[in-house]
C-alpha cells in the first residue's frame, strides 16, 4: 500500500492492536459500514446503526456491526474514545499486522 493510500485507511497502531476511526450515524435506516470519509482531520470510517444514541446501545450496535463486518469477536473490540460522541476511535485487540490486514481489505472492498 503507497504512502497516499494509507493515508486514505482511519486505521493506526495502538496498545496491543489497532485504532480505527469511525463516524457513527445512530437511529439509521439500517446497519451498515458505508464508505471511507475524508475529513480535515484525516480518514474515518461512515457506520450507521438502528440503534438510537442512549445508554450505550449505538454503541454496542457499532461494535455488533464491525464484528460481524470484519469477522473479529466482539470480546476483542471496543470503543476508545468517543463514546458519547459520533466520531469515535474503536480499538481492536489483537496482532497488530493481522488486523490491519484484515480490516484494510474490508475497505478496499468497501471502495470496490
Amino acid at each position: 500500500m503507497t504512502q497516499s493510500e494509507n493515508s486514505k485507511v482511519p486505521l493506526r497502531c495502538g496498545k496491543g492492536g489497532v485504532i480505527l476511526s469511525v463516524k457513527l450515524m445512530p437511529k439509521a435506516s439500517s446497519d451498515e459500514v458505508q464508505s471511507v470519509e475524508q475529513t480535515t482531520d484525516g480518514a474515518v470510517l461512515k457506520a450507521r446503526v438502528r440503534a438510537i444514541a442512549d445508554k450505550g446501545r449505538a454503541n454496542k450496535a457499532l461494535v455488533e456491526l464491525l464484528s460481524d463486518w470484519l469477522g473479529i469477536a466482539k470480546s476483542n473490540i471496543s470503543i476508545g474514545s468517543g463514546s458519547r460522541s459520533r466520531l469515535k476511535s474503536v480499538h481492536f485487540s489483537g496482532d497488530e499486522t493481522e488486523l490491519s490486514v484484515i480490516i484494510r481489505q474490508k475497505i478496499t472492498e468497501l471502495d470496490s
